[in-house]
Protein backbone atom coordinates (compact mmCIF):
# COMPACT_ATOMS: atom_id res chain seq x y z
CA UNK A 1 0.00 0.00 0.00
CA UNK A 2 1.43 3.62 -0.87
CA UNK A 3 3.25 5.14 2.36
CA UNK A 4 2.03 8.38 2.08
CA UNK A 5 -1.24 7.17 1.92
CA UNK A 6 -1.02 5.48 5.04
CA UNK A 7 0.20 8.44 6.59
CA UNK A 8 -2.65 10.31 5.38
CA UNK A 9 -4.68 8.02 7.04
CA UNK A 10 -3.28 8.15 10.50
CA UNK A 11 -3.27 12.13 10.12
CA UNK A 12 -7.09 11.97 9.29
CA UNK A 13 -6.91 9.42 12.19
CA UNK A 14 -5.43 11.34 14.89
CA UNK A 15 -7.24 14.64 13.98
CA UNK A 16 -10.58 12.99 14.44
CA UNK A 17 -8.58 11.53 17.77
CA UNK A 18 -8.32 15.48 18.72
CA UNK A 19 -11.90 16.19 18.55
CA UNK A 20 -13.41 17.96 21.68
CA UNK A 21 -16.71 16.65 22.98
CA UNK A 22 -19.25 19.60 22.73
CA UNK A 23 -21.43 19.79 25.90
CA UNK A 24 -25.25 20.67 26.24
CA UNK A 25 -24.54 24.55 26.39
CA UNK A 26 -21.52 26.71 24.63
CA UNK A 27 -18.80 28.60 26.50
CA UNK A 28 -19.36 32.24 27.58
CA UNK A 29 -16.43 33.42 25.81
CA UNK A 30 -13.83 35.79 27.45
CA UNK A 31 -13.18 39.52 26.29
CA UNK A 32 -9.73 38.49 24.98
CA UNK A 33 -11.11 35.45 22.68
CA UNK A 34 -10.22 35.41 18.61
CA UNK A 35 -12.43 34.15 16.29
CA UNK A 36 -10.45 33.46 12.32
CA UNK A 37 -10.69 32.41 8.61
CA UNK A 38 -8.70 29.77 8.41
CA UNK A 39 -7.21 28.91 5.18
CA UNK A 40 -5.32 26.26 3.56
CA UNK A 41 -3.20 26.15 0.49
CA UNK A 42 -3.62 23.55 -2.12
CA UNK A 43 -1.81 19.78 -2.37
CA UNK A 44 -1.65 18.06 -5.71
CA UNK A 45 -1.69 14.51 -4.14
CA UNK A 46 -4.60 14.11 -4.19
CA UNK A 47 -7.70 15.51 -6.21
CA UNK A 48 -10.10 16.97 -3.51
CA UNK A 49 -7.10 18.36 -2.10
CA UNK A 50 -5.98 20.07 -5.04
CA UNK A 51 -8.38 23.17 -4.87
CA UNK A 52 -7.30 23.96 -1.13
CA UNK A 53 -9.22 23.84 2.17
CA UNK A 54 -11.18 26.37 4.55
CA UNK A 55 -12.01 26.61 8.16
CA UNK A 56 -12.92 29.11 11.53
CA UNK A 57 -10.81 28.72 14.26
CA UNK A 58 -12.28 29.71 18.11
CA UNK A 59 -9.42 30.54 20.39
CA UNK A 60 -9.66 31.25 24.03
CA UNK A 61 -7.00 30.74 26.30
CA UNK A 62 -8.64 31.84 29.26
CA UNK A 63 -11.41 29.04 28.24
CA UNK A 64 -8.80 26.55 27.12
CA UNK A 65 -10.13 26.54 23.65
CA UNK A 66 -8.97 25.99 20.37
CA UNK A 67 -10.62 24.80 18.35
CA UNK A 68 -11.19 24.41 14.12
CA UNK A 69 -15.00 24.32 12.85
CA UNK A 70 -14.37 22.69 9.65
CA UNK A 71 -17.57 22.01 7.09
CA UNK A 72 -15.03 19.70 5.14
CA UNK A 73 -15.67 16.38 6.62
CA UNK A 74 -17.83 13.56 5.69
CA UNK A 75 -18.84 10.33 7.20
CA UNK A 76 -18.50 6.57 5.31
CA UNK A 77 -21.00 5.37 8.27
CA UNK A 78 -23.94 7.73 6.96
CA UNK A 79 -26.66 5.10 5.16
CA UNK A 80 -26.33 4.56 1.32
CA UNK A 81 -22.86 6.79 1.06
CA UNK A 82 -21.64 5.36 -1.91
CA UNK A 83 -25.18 5.17 -3.22
CA UNK A 84 -25.81 8.80 -2.27
CA UNK A 85 -22.44 10.18 -3.57
CA UNK A 86 -22.73 8.72 -7.21
CA UNK A 87 -26.02 10.02 -7.17
CA UNK A 88 -25.01 13.29 -6.50
CA UNK A 89 -26.72 13.39 -3.09
CA UNK A 90 -23.48 13.98 -0.69
CA UNK A 91 -24.04 15.07 2.42
CA UNK A 92 -20.94 16.94 4.14
CA UNK A 93 -21.00 17.67 7.78
CA UNK A 94 -19.64 20.07 10.40
CA UNK A 95 -16.76 18.51 12.45
CA UNK A 96 -14.92 20.59 15.37
CA UNK A 97 -11.35 19.25 15.86
CA UNK A 98 -8.38 20.78 18.32
CA UNK A 99 -6.84 23.59 16.30
CA UNK A 100 -3.22 22.65 16.92
CA UNK A 101 -3.93 19.01 15.35
CA UNK A 102 -5.93 20.48 12.25
CA UNK A 103 -2.49 22.69 11.73
CA UNK A 104 0.12 20.23 11.92
CA UNK A 105 -1.84 17.61 9.69
CA UNK A 106 -1.99 20.30 6.76
CA UNK A 107 1.69 21.70 7.55
CA UNK A 108 2.42 18.17 7.31
CA UNK A 109 1.66 18.19 3.58
CA UNK A 110 3.66 21.14 2.99
CA UNK A 111 0.27 23.55 2.70
CA UNK A 112 0.28 27.16 3.50
CA UNK A 113 -1.58 28.29 6.20
CA UNK A 114 -2.94 31.83 6.72
CA UNK A 115 -5.05 33.49 9.45
CA UNK A 116 -7.57 36.08 9.45
CA UNK A 117 -8.64 37.36 12.60
CA UNK A 118 -12.07 38.67 12.47
CA UNK A 119 -12.72 42.65 13.34
CA UNK A 120 -15.58 41.57 16.25
CA UNK A 121 -16.72 42.81 19.43
CA UNK A 122 -17.21 40.25 22.16
CA UNK A 123 -21.11 40.39 21.86
CA UNK A 124 -20.33 39.45 17.51
CA UNK A 125 -17.90 36.62 18.53
CA UNK A 126 -20.67 35.32 21.23
CA UNK A 127 -22.90 35.07 18.32
CA UNK A 128 -20.78 33.65 15.92
CA UNK A 129 -19.77 31.22 18.42
CA UNK A 130 -23.21 30.55 19.57
CA UNK A 131 -23.99 29.45 15.92
CA UNK A 132 -21.41 27.28 15.51
CA UNK A 133 -21.53 25.27 18.00
CA UNK A 134 -25.26 25.01 17.72
CA UNK A 135 -24.72 23.69 14.34
CA UNK A 136 -21.59 21.45 15.40
CA UNK A 137 -24.82 19.74 17.15
CA UNK A 138 -24.95 16.09 15.60
CA UNK A 139 -28.89 16.66 14.74
CA UNK A 140 -27.36 20.00 13.18
CA UNK A 141 -23.76 18.83 11.41
CA UNK A 142 -25.03 17.71 8.51
CA UNK A 143 -25.51 19.37 5.03
CA UNK A 144 -26.04 18.59 1.69
CA UNK A 145 -22.86 19.06 -0.50
CA UNK A 146 -22.41 21.05 -3.69
CA UNK A 147 -19.18 21.40 -5.17
CA UNK A 148 -18.94 24.92 -5.76
CA UNK A 149 -21.94 26.84 -4.37
CA UNK A 150 -21.71 25.05 -1.05
CA UNK A 151 -18.70 23.77 0.17
CA UNK A 152 -16.25 23.63 2.76
CA UNK A 153 -15.47 27.33 1.36
CA UNK A 154 -18.69 28.89 0.78
CA UNK A 155 -19.74 27.60 4.41
CA UNK A 156 -17.65 29.93 6.50
CA UNK A 157 -18.70 32.49 4.38
CA UNK A 158 -22.63 32.09 4.24
CA UNK A 159 -22.60 31.40 7.74
CA UNK A 160 -21.11 34.67 8.27
CA UNK A 161 -23.67 36.23 6.81
CA UNK A 162 -26.69 34.27 8.41
CA UNK A 163 -25.19 35.50 11.66
CA UNK A 164 -24.75 39.27 10.93
CA UNK A 165 -27.01 39.73 8.22
CA UNK A 166 -26.85 42.79 5.97
CA UNK A 167 -24.13 44.32 7.98
CA UNK A 168 -21.83 42.16 5.92
CA UNK A 169 -20.49 43.35 2.69
CA UNK A 170 -18.33 41.61 0.00
CA UNK A 171 -19.30 44.47 -2.61
CA UNK A 172 -16.25 46.09 -2.87
CA UNK A 173 -14.72 41.60 -3.90
CA UNK A 174 -14.30 42.33 -7.36
CA UNK A 175 -12.66 40.06 -9.63
CA UNK A 176 -10.02 41.83 -12.65
CA UNK A 177 -10.36 38.56 -14.96
CA UNK A 178 -13.55 37.07 -16.13
CA UNK A 179 -13.63 33.26 -15.88
CA UNK A 180 -15.98 30.52 -15.97
CA UNK A 181 -16.30 27.75 -13.16
CA UNK A 182 -14.30 25.41 -15.41
CA UNK A 183 -11.32 27.93 -15.78
CA UNK A 184 -11.21 28.59 -12.85
CA UNK A 185 -11.06 24.61 -11.64
CA UNK A 186 -8.56 24.76 -14.43
CA UNK A 187 -6.43 26.61 -12.53
CA UNK A 188 -6.10 24.48 -9.72
CA UNK A 189 -5.66 20.91 -11.91
CA UNK A 190 -2.24 21.81 -14.27
CA UNK A 191 -0.29 19.09 -11.97
CA UNK A 192 -3.60 16.96 -12.00
CA UNK A 193 -4.29 16.50 -15.79
CA UNK A 194 -6.23 13.63 -15.49
CA UNK A 195 -8.20 14.96 -12.63
CA UNK A 196 -8.61 17.92 -15.12
CA UNK A 197 -9.52 15.88 -18.08
CA UNK A 198 -12.11 13.47 -15.58
CA UNK A 199 -14.07 16.45 -14.28
CA UNK A 200 -14.28 18.08 -17.79
CA UNK A 201 -15.69 15.23 -19.43
CA UNK A 202 -18.16 14.32 -16.99
CA UNK A 203 -19.28 17.85 -16.17
CA UNK A 204 -21.23 19.99 -18.96
CA UNK A 205 -22.34 23.27 -19.83
CA UNK A 206 -22.97 24.45 -16.22
CA UNK A 207 -19.39 24.63 -15.54
CA UNK A 208 -19.07 27.40 -18.31
CA UNK A 209 -20.82 29.92 -16.73
CA UNK A 210 -19.17 33.06 -16.14
CA UNK A 211 -18.27 33.44 -12.45
CA UNK A 212 -19.26 36.64 -10.10
CA UNK A 213 -17.13 37.63 -7.59
CA UNK A 214 -19.54 35.67 -5.33
CA UNK A 215 -19.09 32.08 -6.93
CA UNK A 216 -15.34 32.58 -6.90
CA UNK A 217 -15.12 32.47 -3.19
CA UNK A 218 -16.20 28.06 -3.67
CA UNK A 219 -12.25 28.38 -3.51
CA UNK A 220 -10.44 28.98 -0.32
CA UNK A 221 -7.81 31.26 -2.12
CA UNK A 222 -10.99 33.66 -3.53
CA UNK A 223 -12.42 33.34 -0.27
CA UNK A 224 -9.69 34.37 1.54
CA UNK A 225 -9.46 37.78 -0.82
CA UNK A 226 -13.53 38.06 -0.82
CA UNK A 227 -12.65 38.46 3.06
CA UNK A 228 -9.94 40.78 3.09
CA UNK A 229 -12.07 43.24 0.92
CA UNK A 230 -15.06 42.48 3.35
CA UNK A 231 -16.85 45.06 5.46
CA UNK A 232 -19.09 45.11 8.61
CA UNK A 233 -20.80 47.87 9.95
CA UNK A 234 -21.19 48.69 13.69
CA UNK A 235 -24.30 51.06 13.94
CA UNK A 236 -23.48 53.78 11.09
CA UNK A 237 -19.64 52.60 10.81
CA UNK A 238 -18.41 50.38 8.65
CA UNK A 239 -15.39 48.23 9.22
CA UNK A 240 -12.87 46.26 7.85
CA UNK A 241 -14.32 42.57 8.59
CA UNK A 242 -10.31 41.35 8.87
CA UNK A 243 -8.63 42.97 11.65
CA UNK A 244 -5.46 41.21 11.67
CA UNK A 245 -3.76 39.06 8.74
CA UNK A 246 -1.10 36.82 9.45
CA UNK A 247 0.67 33.78 7.55
CA UNK A 248 1.23 30.80 10.26
CA UNK A 249 2.84 28.37 7.60
CA UNK A 250 4.88 29.17 4.05
CA UNK A 251 4.70 26.66 1.90
CA UNK A 252 7.97 25.93 0.52
CA UNK A 253 8.37 25.67 -3.81
CA UNK A 254 7.55 22.05 -5.21
CA UNK A 255 8.64 20.98 -8.78
CA UNK A 256 6.04 18.75 -10.59
CA UNK A 257 8.70 17.17 -12.97
CA UNK A 258 6.70 15.92 -16.51
CA UNK A 259 5.18 12.64 -16.59
CA UNK A 260 5.20 9.85 -19.70
CA UNK A 261 1.66 9.01 -18.58
CA UNK A 262 0.27 12.52 -19.13
CA UNK A 263 -2.81 12.23 -21.51
CA UNK A 264 -1.74 14.09 -24.34
CA UNK A 265 1.22 11.38 -24.41
CA UNK A 266 -1.13 8.26 -23.97
CA UNK A 267 -3.91 10.06 -26.57
CA UNK A 268 -1.63 11.24 -28.99
CA UNK A 269 -0.17 7.39 -29.41
CA UNK A 270 -3.51 6.08 -29.33
CA UNK A 271 -4.31 8.60 -31.91
CA UNK A 272 -1.20 8.00 -34.54
CA UNK A 273 -1.88 3.46 -33.52
CA UNK A 274 -5.64 4.67 -35.06
CA UNK A 275 -3.85 6.06 -37.95
CA UNK A 276 -1.86 3.60 -38.86
CA UNK A 277 -4.31 0.74 -38.10
CA UNK A 278 -6.88 3.13 -40.63
CA UNK A 279 -4.15 2.94 -43.27
CA UNK A 280 -2.89 -0.74 -43.10
CA UNK A 281 -6.83 -0.98 -43.38
CA UNK A 282 -7.55 0.70 -46.59
CA UNK A 283 -4.43 -0.50 -48.41
CA UNK A 284 -5.42 -4.21 -47.38
CA UNK A 285 -9.31 -3.67 -48.05
CA UNK A 286 -9.78 -5.57 -44.53
CA UNK A 287 -11.45 -3.42 -41.31
CA UNK A 288 -9.46 -4.23 -38.34
CA UNK A 289 -12.20 -4.92 -36.07
CA UNK A 290 -11.22 -6.22 -32.65
CA UNK A 291 -9.69 -1.72 -32.43
CA UNK A 292 -13.04 -0.95 -33.31
CA UNK A 293 -15.14 -3.35 -31.06
CA UNK A 294 -13.18 -2.10 -28.19
CA UNK A 295 -13.27 2.11 -29.18
CA UNK A 296 -16.46 2.07 -30.28
CA UNK A 297 -17.45 -0.24 -27.00
CA UNK A 298 -15.38 2.17 -24.58
CA UNK A 299 -16.73 5.67 -25.73
CA UNK A 300 -20.49 4.19 -25.83
CA UNK A 301 -19.72 2.81 -22.19
CA UNK A 302 -18.57 6.70 -21.40
CA UNK A 303 -21.51 7.92 -23.21
CA UNK A 304 -23.46 6.12 -21.37
CA UNK A 305 -22.36 7.38 -18.13
CA UNK A 306 -22.77 10.93 -18.93
CA UNK A 307 -26.32 10.15 -19.99
CA UNK A 308 -26.54 8.53 -16.24
CA UNK A 309 -24.81 12.06 -14.89
CA UNK A 310 -27.15 13.95 -16.20
CA UNK A 311 -30.83 12.36 -16.34
CA UNK A 312 -30.11 10.10 -13.46
CA UNK A 313 -28.48 11.92 -10.92
CA UNK A 314 -28.41 15.00 -8.78
CA UNK A 315 -25.03 16.47 -10.33
CA UNK A 316 -26.28 19.73 -11.69
CA UNK A 317 -23.39 20.56 -13.30
CA UNK A 318 -23.22 17.41 -15.34
CA UNK A 319 -26.43 18.48 -17.74
CA UNK A 320 -26.01 19.32 -21.13
CA UNK A 321 -22.98 17.76 -21.64
CA UNK A 322 -21.64 17.92 -25.05
CA UNK A 323 -18.86 16.01 -24.70
CA UNK A 324 -21.64 13.20 -25.73
CA UNK A 325 -20.91 14.48 -29.22
CA UNK A 326 -17.82 12.05 -29.16
CA UNK A 327 -19.16 9.79 -26.28
CA UNK A 328 -21.55 8.77 -28.52
CA UNK A 329 -23.59 5.80 -26.54
CA UNK A 330 -25.17 4.61 -30.18
CA UNK A 331 -22.04 3.03 -30.20
CA UNK A 332 -22.90 0.71 -28.15
CA UNK A 333 -25.97 -0.31 -29.88
CA UNK A 334 -23.67 -1.31 -33.15
CA UNK A 335 -23.83 -5.04 -32.91
CA UNK A 336 -27.70 -4.89 -33.50
CA UNK A 337 -27.44 -2.96 -36.87
CA UNK A 338 -27.31 -5.76 -39.08
CA UNK A 339 -27.76 -4.20 -42.18
CA UNK A 340 -24.02 -3.19 -43.67
CA UNK A 341 -26.11 -0.12 -45.33
CA UNK A 342 -27.18 0.77 -42.03
CA UNK A 343 -24.33 0.37 -40.55
CA UNK A 344 -22.50 2.29 -43.62
CA UNK A 345 -25.32 5.53 -43.02
CA UNK A 346 -24.42 5.47 -39.47
CA UNK A 347 -20.59 5.50 -39.53
CA UNK A 348 -21.50 7.98 -42.43
CA UNK A 349 -23.24 9.96 -40.48
CA UNK A 350 -20.27 9.77 -37.29
CA UNK A 351 -17.60 10.91 -39.59
CA UNK A 352 -19.89 14.08 -40.72
CA UNK A 353 -20.60 14.68 -36.72
CA UNK A 354 -17.15 14.23 -35.83
CA UNK A 355 -15.47 16.64 -38.93
CA UNK A 356 -18.26 18.94 -37.90
CA UNK A 357 -16.93 18.01 -34.08
CA UNK A 358 -13.52 19.23 -34.39
CA UNK A 359 -14.13 22.31 -37.09
CA UNK A 360 -16.74 23.71 -33.96
CA UNK A 361 -14.28 23.06 -31.04
CA UNK A 362 -13.25 26.44 -30.27
CA UNK A 363 -16.43 27.80 -30.73
CA UNK A 364 -18.66 25.48 -28.33
CA UNK A 365 -20.57 27.02 -25.04
CA UNK A 366 -18.79 24.25 -23.63
CA UNK A 367 -15.07 24.49 -23.56
CA UNK A 368 -13.75 20.42 -24.14
CA UNK A 369 -10.61 19.44 -22.95
CA UNK A 370 -8.13 20.09 -26.07
CA UNK A 371 -6.56 16.58 -24.79
CA UNK A 372 -9.26 14.85 -26.23
CA UNK A 373 -8.46 16.60 -29.61
CA UNK A 374 -6.32 12.92 -30.48
CA UNK A 375 -9.20 10.67 -29.50
CA UNK A 376 -11.83 12.28 -31.62
CA UNK A 377 -9.10 12.45 -34.58
CA UNK A 378 -8.50 8.80 -33.75
CA UNK A 379 -11.99 8.16 -34.00
CA UNK A 380 -12.58 10.15 -37.15
CA UNK A 381 -10.23 7.76 -39.09
CA UNK A 382 -12.19 4.67 -37.62
CA UNK A 383 -15.50 6.35 -38.47
CA UNK A 384 -14.26 7.11 -42.23
CA UNK A 385 -12.62 3.59 -42.92
CA UNK A 386 -15.45 1.82 -41.71
CA UNK A 387 -18.14 4.34 -43.95
CA UNK A 388 -15.42 4.01 -46.70
CA UNK A 389 -15.06 -0.19 -46.51
CA UNK A 390 -17.55 -1.95 -44.71
CA UNK A 391 -19.76 -3.04 -48.12
CA UNK A 392 -16.51 -4.61 -49.79
CA UNK A 393 -14.47 -5.66 -47.62
CA UNK A 394 -14.02 -8.64 -45.11
CA UNK A 395 -13.82 -7.76 -40.97
CA UNK A 396 -10.92 -9.36 -39.57
CA UNK A 397 -10.16 -10.66 -35.90
CA UNK A 398 -14.15 -9.26 -35.07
Amino acid sequence: MNKHFLSTLLGVALLFLATPRLQAAPYTLTPEAKISLITCGPWQGELYSAFGHSAIRVFDAQQGIDWSFNYGTFDFNQPNFYLNFARGRNFYMLSVQEYPAFRDYYIRDNRYIHEQELNLDSVDRQALFNFLWNNALPENRSYRYDYFYDNCSTKPRDVIKQVFGDRISFEKFVVSESRTIRQLTDLYLVHQPWGDLGIDICLGLPMDKDADANVHMFLPDYLEKGFDYATIKNGTLSMPLVREKKIVYQSSSETHPFSFTHPLVIFGLLMIALIVVSFIDIRNHEITGWVDKILFTTTGLLGLLLVVLWFGTDHKAAAWNFNLLWAMPLNLFLPLIRSVLHRQRYFQAMTILTVLLLAAWPYLPQELNLMLIPVVIGLLFRYYVNFRLLSRVKIINS
